[in-house]
């Protein structure tokens, strides 16, 4: 009798800390871990890595990547969202004249860093025009805090910064309970397995900072295993994305030469505390 061929976990090298330990939650699994891509052919592959290499990859191994619509956040309640902000183009911030904070609306256009800004005459001017911004009102988290979500309940998360700066810790019982309110009203609007972060605003109320894809988020101090099942439906085969995720499903912005990998926040940055 043939023994079954094990899944494929594909991580590119070199790994961050969150790959390291989803690979070794896969590995005890079963799964066959590994960055060759010549060992994923013709097999059943997941995915843990940056936009540019999935995009690259996604057509020639079959794997459907699940993120949020770009213009999700713009969608969000304003009474969960604590600000305005809109999806607009880079050319039209340019001419904005008041202070707002600009970032990117996913992880795929990496040469626009997510910052305030006194106007929008300091935007970048190496990028098209074109190139999609989500432009926010200044607010300061002094809390973040990251949950994986998958079929619209945040199987596990972390807090990941304070006042800006890296501070992982367990979830608490106030960010559990805004998660749950969050996702009450939005899940359905949401891929079924993605990354949401959330926070608490200086003046004590909580508001939903962005989502975005599972497949290349940071865990802090998340429990690897819950990590690596959102990560197994974020990024796997594309025979097995439902009805419900395909208009989840990622499409590149420019051809995969043009996207610049995202470092994650493993390199120590978390996320701005000003949107």
């Amino acid at each position: 009798m043939e023994t079954p061929t094990p899944p494929v976990l594909l991580l590119p090298a070199p790994r961050t800390s969150t790959a390291e330990l989803i690979a070794r939650a896969a590995a005890w699994r079963g799964y066959d871990v590994t960055d060759r891509v010549t060992r994923a052919e013709g097999r059943r592959v997941h995915w843990y890595g940056g936009p540019r290499a999935a995009a690259r990859l996604a057509g020639p191994l079959g794997l459907g990547l699940l993120e949020p619509a770009d213009d999700w956040l713009t969608h969000v309640p304003h009474t969960l969202l604590r600000r305005h902000i809109r999806l607009t183009t880079l050319g039209k911030a340019r001419a904005l004249r008041e202070r707002v904070f600009v970032k990117p609306p996913s992880a795929k256009i990496d040469l626009l860093p997510a910052a305030v800004h006194e106007d929008g005459s300091g935007l970048p001017g190496r990028l098209d025009p074109s190139t999609p911004v989500l432009v926010s009102e200044v607010v300061e988290f002094v809390a973040e805090y990251r949950l994986f979500v998958l079929d619209g309940t945040a199987v596990t998360g972390s807090r990941y910064a304070v006042h800006g700066h890296l501070d992982p810790a367990p979830l608490d019982a106030e960010s559990r309970a805004f998660a749950r309110t969050v996702l009450d009203a939005t899940a359905a609007s949401l891929p079924s397995a993605v990354c949401l972060d959330i926070g608490r605003l200086s003046d004590g109320s909580w508001a939903v900072v962005e989502a975005n894809m599972a497949w290349f988020a940071h865990c802090y101090a998340a429990e690897p295993d819950r990590v690596l099942d959102t990560v197994l439906r974020a990024a796997g085969p594309i025979t097995a994305v439902t009805d419900r995720d395909r208009p989840h499903l990622n499409r590149p912005t420019a051809p995969p030469e043009q996207i610049p990998e995202r470092r994650t926040a493993d390199a120590g940055r978390p996320t701005p505390t000003l949107s």
